[in-house]
């Protein structure tokens, strides 16, 4: 048997078949192999090839398509800076907590999302980003600015600031994949317009006035004495039961440190102050300082030795120009130096200090005397040749002079000194005791204090610091009872807390909520009373009867004529405004009516008379500009939303939401 079976699958046939299955196999394992995802990805966005728009997605011509990947590196660096930027907006009001939220992340993502599409987009249209344009972003920067111009030496020490460091190279690539990824949609935004018809029309809305008889009804009667029933109280609360739960609530004991209640630090003797000044005389002398201009010939960093050798040769020159007798060194800037911040101004780089200035060209400047003109000097931006102009010599306080402040700074040093050790034996008593507060309460000197319960939107006292409700509903803190680590309350003022009571959102009971319950259910009650008269009102006033004579026939009160109403007016509340202008004109010309109830259950009833449309004669050409280019702006933010949106469409994108 077994013979023939070998027989049988070592023929030409079975060879062929064999193969045959090879194929799609092997396809099919590299499909896999290319679009493989590592466990470090967050998105995956698929385009069609450049050369095929409309390549459809389905194997074997999906291997052809375009992978992009964002991976959890890229994602965390973009919701750090998010985190960054919204708490320095929100301050004490940053909920750290919310802002992990999955909800969130995905909001930041989805920005990200955004962005490759449009970057891919770009590269499929073939958008390129010259030179010039990099270079005139990177000057438009105020943050590279010095009086409103772009000052090379800033621009050098904000990219060496930044973890980790910059170079000029890097951050023009980081521009120039921006400039690629907005330069569509900013085109496409910019782009938009409006017509003269267009703001015609929307002056003579906004500007619209109109004539309006207003009828004010009070709210329908009701018998206070006429208590629901049991089975409708029970009813309202069943159907309602969201609105009677109690909120996620704890409750804490704590202990604070308060720098300023501490008791104040024996002064200073004056060797300790002296000792101080000798530390710190840096900061009571003034640096010197050098005003100085230059003139830049620029080249690339990364030019080639021809370029570089041309660039420094063209220096020499120019500095021979400007060591000439009688020269003037801010025509010459004028008419050579590459450096648009500055050669409008003469080259004028204004005051300077030494630590203003990095490398060679500090060095240089500080060696010439005023007047003097310096040999080239090589920069990442080119060749400078520098002219110091005046120099300004540093200055010194005495000890005697200074001697109150450094006694002030050492008492407030000696305050925190004593503040931050206290804080530090505290910290041990915590790690020693971690579930209880009464042994670091002692080493600190103060009593243990308790609060709550109360929710996570707190805003009284203590419970209204976001750090510490971040900690009170911590996880942690909740499940294992222990001490916390140091809150900073404010400055100078840290709290310790232990979670002494959870208690979880739950609905409460009927017994405990019957009051609220009923009050709402009358309170329905009212408002539907409201609208059944409202609407039999204006079934009156819409079958032909006038406000005046509908207030005769009903004993209401009289109607109050009210000519020219603009848009957002305040008419009894700003609803009834919204009412007034929300409602059509008749075709007829007469009166158009309409209704509006408060929250009290005020009936508003209304009769608008007469629209007088907005006069677009009386709108300044000034104004009427400038309304013209807030309208095209919010058209185009809508035309780019739709670009993305429509761009989107057309790729596969897939989230790996665990990675977030």
């Amino acid at each position: 048997m077994l013979q023939k079976l070998r027989d049988k699958t070592s023929g030409w046939i079975a060879t062929v078949i064999l193969g045959l299955l090879i194929v799609p196999f092997a396809f099919f394992g590299l499909e896999q192999y290319m679009v493989q995802r590592s466990n470090t990805t967050v998105a995956t966005i698929q385009a069609p090839p450049t050369w095929w728009a409309g390549a459809p997605s389905f194997w074997p011509v999906s291997v052809f398509w375009r992978h992009e990947e964002i991976n959890v590196d890229e994602f965390r660096q973009r919701f750090e800076q998010v985190r960054q930027q919204q708490r320095a907006e929100l301050g004490d009001a940053f909920d750290a907590r919310e802002f992990e939220s999955v909800e969130n992340k995905r909001l930041v993502l989805e920005t990200l999302i955004d962005q490759r599409v449009q970057a891919m987009a770009a590269e499929q249209a073939g958008v390129v980003v010259s030179d010039a344009m990099v270079r005139d972003a990177i000057q438009a920067i105020p943050a590279f600015q010095v009086d409103g111009r772009f000052d090379p030496q800033r621009y050098q020490l904000a990219l060496a600031s930044q973890v980790p460091a910059q170079s000029p190279a890097q951050f023009d690539q980081l521009v120039r994949e921006g400039l690629q990824q907005s330069l569509v949609s900013t085109a496409i935004a910019n782009s938009n317009f409006v017509t003269d018809a267009e703001l015609d029309r929307l002056i003579r809305l906004m500007g619209e006035r109109r004539d309006v008889s207003l009828m004010v009804v009070p709210p329908p009667a009701t018998d206070p004495a006429a208590a629901p029933a049991a089975a409708e109280v029970q009813a309202w609360y069943e159907a309602h039961l969201e609105d009677y739960r109690a909120p996620e609530r704890v409750a804490i004991e704590y202990i604070e440190l308060d720098m300023s209640a501490l008791p104040a630090p024996q002064p200073a003797d004056e060797a300790t102050l002296r000792a101080r000044y000798q530390e710190e005389q840096d900061k009571f002398a003034s640096q010197e300082q050098r005003l100085a201009s230059h003139i830049l010939i620029e080249v690339p960093a990364d030019a080639d030795a021809a370029a570089q050798q041309a660039a420094q040769a063209e220096a020499a020159k120019v500095a021979g120009l400007a060591r000439a007798e009688g020269a003037d060194f801010a025509a010459l800037a004028a008419e050579y130096s590459d450096d648009t911040g500055s050669s409008t101004a003469g080259g004028d780089l204004g005051w300077i200090s030494r630590d203003m200035m990095p490398g060679p060209f500090s060095e240089a400047l500080f060696a010439l005397e005023p007047g003097q003109v310096s040999e080239p000097v090589k920069s990442d931006f080119g060749w400078h040749v520098i002219q110091l102009r005046e120099v300004k010599a540093g200055a010194s306080e005495s000890f005697e002079q200074v001697r109150e402040t450094l006694a002030a700074e050492q008492a407030e040093a000696d305050r925190e000194q004593a503040f931050n050790d206290i804080s530090s034996q505290v910290v041990d008593a915590v790690l020693a005791n971690p579930g209880a507060l009464a042994p670091a309460a002692e080493v600190a000197g103060v009593q243990v204090q308790k609060l709550g319960p109360f929710p996570r939107d707190a805003s009284d006292g203590l419970a209204a610091n976001p750090a510490l409700r971040q900690a009170a509903f911590s996880d942690v803190l909740i499940e294992d009872g222990t001490v916390s680590d140091p809150i900073e309350i404010a400055p100078g003022r840290t709290a310790w807390i232990r979670v002494t009571e959870h208690l979880p959102a739950a609905a409460r009971p009927l017994a405990e909520v019957r009051e609220q319950v009923v009050a709402d259910l009358r309170s329905d009650r009212a408002r539907t009373a409201a609208r059944e008269r409202a609407d039999a009102l204006l079934a009156k006033l819409d079958g032909g009867t006038t406000l005046a004579a509908l207030a005769e026939a009903e004993s209401l009160p009289a109607p109050q004529s009210v000519p020219g109403v603009p848009r957002g007016a305040p008419l009894i509340d700003e609803s009834v405004s919204q009412a007034i202008f929300a409602t059509r004109p008749a075709a007829d010309g007469k009166p158009a009516h309409g209704v509006r109830i408060l929250d009290d259950g005020t009936i508003v009833l209304f009769a608008v008379e007469k629209v007088v449309p907005g006069d677009v004669a009386e709108v300044p050409a000034a104004q009427r500009e400038m309304l013209a280019g807030q309208i095209a702006q919010f058209a185009g933010m809508n035309d780019v939303q739709a670009l993305v949106s429509a761009l989107r469409a057309g790729m596969k994108i897939e989230v790996v939401e665990a990675n977030l």
